[in-house]
């Protein structure tokens, strides 16, 4: 018995004694040193260690009745995450866990380690209707700690092994680490990629974007996955007008030079806690623009700094907001964006036998 269950005889409590608690600390030798192929390793973000901590959920599928996504479920394997992107918008799903949007968001991580056997379980299910999944819908799928423990890669065994489809986006260099999965995914028309680019610039990367892949890796990862034939494209978001809107058509025509035959967009959304974060970080980071940057927000989002009205939050409104559309639909008609899609087959869903050594009859 541990520290914890000792009984405490206290007339005013009903328990005795603490139990166990299911989401404990995990042990993880977590050595960010090893991951220099994927992001740069700055000295002061170890300052504050990560954590990391077990999520027992009981499913891994969420769904979800947005019209402005062109899926119905998506899966996460990490809840928060390491990379830290400012501007966030899944950082208040911390809330819900008694953590902060702010920094427990980026250094308390919940991780699903039974995510493989729970996306089985999901496919072996009668009512299941094959259909495209997105990784991640909320936080990153290839976040440091991925390389570490693999959940994400697994999952893709369990898609491929079902032969159903698969959407995955990511600022993160480590998806090529899958690209042999991904490349017969592919060979199936099971998967369409994506990489998300914010900005082409280093520094600024460094700064938004603290410890996801820098731009020239992002770069380089379009064009391997599309040597490698894996259907991949760009997503410039978000777009935060007065900062990086000046950058799509650089993006763009780097992406499409790479390999990538798509491009989407979204622009900034600061929902609920994320606004007091993005503005401090705005004024602590670049208090010359600052007041620019929030102008030019209040100009697409109706006086606000968010919008979570259907049709709009993505898009945002007004002159500037179609200033920055048109802009992007011209420079993706320029390079050869949005010409090919690739659309997946969801005819050759299999549910393989229980007992994997008896094979397959047909």
């Amino acid at each position: 018995m541990n520290e914890s269950q000792k009984h405490i005889d206290l007339k005013s409590r009903g328990s005795g004694i603490n139990t166990k608690n299911r989401f404990e600390q995990l042990d993880i030798d977590y050595d960010l040193s090893t991951f220099d192929e994927y992001f740069d390793q700055d000295p002061e973000l170890v300052r504050i260690k990560t954590k990391f901590y077990n999520d027992n959920s009981k499913s891994i599928l969420a769904k979800n009745d947005s019209p402005d996504l062109g899926f119905d479920y998506s899966i996460n394997p990490y809840r928060g995450c390491e990379h830290g992107c400012i501007y966030c918008y899944a950082r208040p799903t911390h809330e819900y866990l008694g953590f902060s949007a702010g920094l427990d968001f980026e250094t308390k991580i919940m991780v699903k380690r039974d995510a493989a056997k729970l996306l089985e379980e999901a496919f072996r299910k009668k009512s299941w209707v094959p259909q495209t999944i997105m990784f991640s819908g909320n936080t990153d799928c290839y976040q440091p700690i991925e390389r570490k423990l693999g959940t994400t890669r697994e999952c893709l065994k369990v898609f491929l092994e079902f032969r159903n489809q698969v959407g995955v986006i990511t600022k993160n260099a480590l998806i090529q680490r899958d690209i042999d999965i991904l490349s017969e995914l592919a060979k199936l028309k099971l998967v369409n990629a994506v990489i998300s680019i914010t900005t082409l610039k280093r520094e600024l990367s460094r700064k938004m974007e603290p410890r996801t892949s820098v731009p020239a890796k992002r770069l380089e990862t379009l064009e391997k996955l599309a040597a490698a034939g894996i259907p991949v494209g760009v997503n410039v978001a978000p777009i935060i007008p007065g900062l990086n809107d000046e950058e799509i058509p650089a993006i763009l025509q780097a992406a499409a030079e790479r390999g990538a035959k798509t491009a989407g967009r979204v622009m900034l959304r600061l929902p609920y806690s994320v606004k007091a974060l993005f503005d401090e970080w705005l004024k602590r980071v670049y208090p010359e623009k600052a007041s620019r940057i929030i102008t030019r927000i209040h100009e697409i989002r109706n006086g606000e700094l968010s919008n979570a009205d259907w049709g709009k939050r993505f898009s945002g409104e007004g002159v500037y907001a179609e200033h920055i559309h048109d802009l992007f639909r011209k420079m993706c008609n320029k390079y050869g964006l949005n010409k090919e899609h690739s659309p997946t087959r969801k005819d050759i869903f299999r549910v393989p036998p229980l007992d994997k050594t008896q094979g397959e009859l047909f």
